[in-house]
């Protein structure tokens, strides 16, 4: 099939769903949803097909994109009152990148596979701008035939694109790994800058000195100057909620519990993250994690 008869759809255009709907607009046939009309508005100057429902968007389409925050919304999106699944048609596949546990992308693929329509697992790492530039880590789990009906979306989004198994959930699976060393790394990083500014260093020197040795890590290069920020009255621009780390971590433990393999880091960091939760911080930047460590800037002596 050629990129011009193919059509993908977008539903959910907020800070991953619109440069990715970019993206795919500007070699295939985009049709997008969302329930701010703002964000159809946006698409729609970048050459997205705006719908105004997710059923409509839907029609005819040979791939769905989701990026859902939770199973529950997978589960609603698909099955619900003005589910999708009924909409789609056989032959298609649905996309699920975000990350919400092997068992809810097992049960959904499942039930999918009843209506002729088969789910490519593929949780996605890399921000928006990295979405929008097709330069995402994307890990996939799915059967060939449907990797190659999803081949013209992955292909533009991702640089780099692991293939982890041939069923729904194996994608989960990894992504689940990769979300135990993100957030053990993240509350880490806000650790170590705290520390730095109790004992009087320069944070900005110290992360340049950091990241330049055996301590640098990705998460500790791309969090650090947003967890120094984050002591600010404005905080850190909001580029990854503390409540998804909340929500992963989760999925990380439950994981570990039923594998009966104890995580007693992933433990102690998703504690972090559910403490920052507890005191409001949900909505801020995973940065602000750093406010639960060191409620100031700690000032040096």
């Amino acid at each position: 099939m050629t990129s011009q008869h193919y059509t993908a759809a977008v539903l959910g255009l907020g800070a991953m769903g619109l440069p990715m709907a970019r993206r795919l607009a500007s070699e295939l046939t985009v049709h997008g949803f969302d329930i701010s009309a703002e964000r159809v508005d946006l698409a729609e100057q970048a050459g997205v097909r705006p719908f105004g429902t997710a059923a409509s968007a839907v029609d005819g389409a040979d791939a769905v994109l989701l990026a859902v925050r939770n199973a529950e919304q997978l589960d609603t999106v698909l099955f619900g009152t003005d589910g999708i699944a009924s909409a789609l048609k056989p032959g298609a596949v649905v996309i699920m990148t975000s990350t919400v546990g092997v068992d809810a992308v097992v049960d959904v693929a499942r039930r999918l596979a009843d209506l002729g329509v088969e789910l490519v697992d593929a949780p996605l790492s890399g921000g928006p701008v990295r979405a929008g530039e097709g330069d995402l880590l994307i890990v996939v789990g799915a059967s060939a035939a449907a990797r190659d009906t999803a081949a013209p979306v992955l292909d533009l989004l991702a640089s780099t694109l692991t293939v982890v198994g041939d069923r729904p959930g194996d994608g989960q699976a990894l992504k689940t790994v990769n979300q135990l060393l993100c957030g053990v790394h993240i509350a880490a990083a806000a650790e170590a800058l705290a520390l730095a500014h109790a004992l009087g260093l320069d944070g900005e020197k110290t992360l340049e000195a950091l990241q330049a040795g055996a301590a640098a890590s990705f998460m500790l290069g791309n969090r650090g100057p947003r967890i120094l920020q984050a002591w600010d009255e404005d905080g850190a621009e909001v580029l990854s909620r503390l409540d998804i780390f909340v929500k992963d971590l989760g999925i990380v433990t439950t994981a570990a519990r039923a594998a009966a393999l104890p995580t007693p880091l992933a433990a102690a960091a998703e504690q972090v993250f559910l403490q920052g939760q507890a005191q409001g911080r949900g909505a801020l930047d995973d940065s602000a994690v750093v406010t639960v460590v060191a409620p100031r800037k700690p000032s040096g002596s």
